[in-house]
């Protein structure tokens, strides 16, 4: 029998946390590719980069620390299992962020592949957490509350904060890298806009 696709089903859960595994892994890929070149993106991910290239600083470190405030919000208006697997998603990249360049030895990678592959990889990343119920912190939170109440698109949304973001860049990178940035950013988010609003997919955490 055919199953009824229309009918929401919820999210047993070791599939949310497979999908967490996976979608933090492609993330935490997608930042290491942009590391490696010196490249940016848009949310607190973003501006862990660019602090990260100002002070030395490891990324996850920064990541880590850049979230905290948000995690508020996350519990008064999106609920404890959001905050949660928020909370363990945004520790998760932070480690895996960090492993990485000891996992895989990247010697040389082109800035516009790095762009658009890596951006292609944390937007993939963020589609598979916001579909559990969960997400990368920061913007991603406010992104996903407005989505959610008052209807207004994810990927639109964060894509308006990448832009103010990838505007500050431009006084701390080279202006090629900027300009790689922004096409990685737009690809990241068309990734969002196009497969995570309402009827486009129907499993709940």
């Amino acid at each position: 029998m055919t199953p009824d696709l229309s009918t929401p089903s919820r999210h047993k859960l070791h599939e949310d946390i497979f999908a967490m595994l996976i979608g933090t892994m492609l993330v935490s890929l997608g930042i290491a590719f942009y590391s490696q070149v010196q490249l940016t993106t848009g949310s607190s991910a973003g501006l862990a980069l660019l602090l990260q290239y100002i002070t030395g600083i490891p990324f996850g470190w920064l990541f880590f620390a850049i979230n905290l405030p948000f995690y508020a919000l996350a519990y008064f208006r999106m609920g404890l299992p959001f905050t949660l697997k928020t909370i363990a998603s945004v520790a998760l990249v932070s480690v895996f962020s960090t492993q990485i360049p000891g996992w895989i030895g990247i010697e040389r990678i082109d800035p516009l592949f790095a762009a658009l592959v890596g951006g292609g990889l944390m937007g993939l990343g963020i589609l598979s957490l916001f579909r559990h119920k969960a997400s990368v912190g920061g913007i991603n939170i406010l992104a996903l509350f407005l989505q959610e109440n008052f209807g207004i698109r994810a990927g639109y949304f964060q894509l308006g904060v990448d832009a103010v973001i990838l505007v500050i860049a431009f006084f701390v990178l080279p202006f090629d890298r900027v300009i790689y940035s922004i096409l990685g950013a737009l690809v990241l988010n068309m990734i969002i806009a196009l497969n995570h609003r309402p009827g486009r997919y129907v499993g709940f955490s």
